[in-house]
This record gives C-alpha cells, structure tokens and sequence, in this order.
C-alpha cells in the first residue's frame, strides 16, 4: 500500500518535470500534420493519438505533452502561484501549498489544474473529502483528466472500496491506455475482487 500512496503524487505531478520539446510543424512542410490553433484543439489531438498509441514510451510522451497544456494557465500570476505550491510541497510544507492553491482556484476557477493540484495535496495530508471534491470540480472542467482519475482511484482504494478504485482505474484506461500502472491496477483489483467473490 505504501508503493501506491507513492504513485499518486508522481503521477499527478509527473508532467511538472516533462519538457514540452517537441517542436511544432512548420506550416510549409507538406509531411507534417497541421499544427492545432488553440490549447483546447491540441488537447483534442493529443488525446486522439494517446489512445491510439500502443508503444508505451511514445504514450509517456504524448501525457507529457497533455500535462505541458494542461500547466498552462495563461497568466504569469497564476503560473508563479502554482511554481511556488509546489514547491511548498516538494519541502513538504502542505499549508503553504494550500494558501497558493487556494489563491489559483480563487482567482481562476476555470483552470482545472489548479483544483487537480490542490487535490494532490489534500490528498498528500489525507484529507481524501477535500481532496475527492477537487477532483470532482477538475473533472468537471477536464473529464479526460487521468491525474484526477487516477488519484479517485487512490483514494477508493485506500479507504477499501475496491470496486469503485477498479472502475476509475478503469476509466483511466479508457483514456490512456498505455498507462502501465493503471494496467497494474486494473489487474490487481480485478483479482482481489474476484477472490472475494468465491
């Protein structure tokens, strides 16, 4: 269980350290497909390719690039508030953390990483309430988000609902695909709960 404590902050936090470098297409080359005009154009595409993606590594890559968007905020305020959150909680300073956060989704209640990122750190001190309402609110804006997904599922498991933790493990899958530890789950849970059953 301390392994999958673990897991939910890498992940939820993983694109935080993945570069968005990869380049975009020149509108003059005739091989490259034509490049998405608006954030939500290019979550729609990067979406399409990550469930069609069966290498592993190449769908790592194509999260990365969803986290990149999704960090983006479109104000430098709010891109600074979530730089010094996290922070706070790398130094393990969740109230610190909390008071940036709190700020985001005040000041941008439409920027759903910012509810994502203070469910992470509710759910870092336990507080899995506050932390299922974040998720709930960052599902609202983004129901593709397997960060949030994936931390419901955290979340049911840890407090011994397993069907519910397979099922969301399950939607995660439905949206990423090539999500090694949701597979890992899935196959996990769907053991333990037929075991139960006999």
């Amino acid at each position: 269980m301390r392994i999958l404590f673990a897991l939910i902050p890498a992940l939820l936090l993983s694109g935080i350290v993945l570069p968005a470098a990869i380049s975009p297409a020149r509108a003059d080359d005739p091989v490259a497909p034509p490049v998405a005009t608006t954030k939500q154009a290019r979550l729609d595409q990067l979406f399409v390719d990550l469930r069609r993606e069966r290498n592993e590594k190449a769908a790592e890559r194509i999260a990365g690039r969803i986290w990149s968007e999704w960090f983006q905020s479109g104000s430098a305020s709010i891109d600074l508030m979530m730089q010094w959150s996290q922070k706070a909680m790398e130094n393990q300073k969740y109230d610190v953390a909390l008071d940036f956060l709190d700020q985001v989704v005040t000041l941008q209640p439409a920027y759903a990483e910012g509810w994502n990122r203070r469910a992470t750190v509710h759910f870092m001190m336990k507080n899995y309430g506050k932390s299922m309402s974040d998720i709930d609110r960052t599902l609202q804006l983004e129901p593709r988000h397997f960060g949030a997904l994936s931390g419901l599922a955290q979340i049911m498991a840890e407090t011994g609902h397993k069907q519910s933790a397979l099922e969301a493990w399950q939607k995660v899958l439905a949206i990423y695909p090539m999500m090694r530890s949701a597979q890992d789950q899935v196959g996990a849970l769907s053991e333990e709960l037929a075991g139960e059953g006999i």
